[in-house]
């Protein structure tokens, strides 16, 4: 897993805390603006 995360821009394994934070934004006040937006929560591997 450690090789696989080398791969990754941030350098680590995503954590379920990484989407459930992405989950709280969305789900508050600091995205009411936001709309039609594909969010992708994977550390920096499309970039990859």
């Amino acid at each position: 897993m450690e090789q696989f995360a080398q791969h990754i821009t941030l350098k680590r394994l995503s954590q379920p805390e990484d989407v459930a934070a992405c989950v709280s934004f969305l789900s508050g006040p600091d995205s009411d603006y936001m709309t039609g937006q594909a969010v992708i929560i994977d550390g920096g591997m499309v970039f990859n």
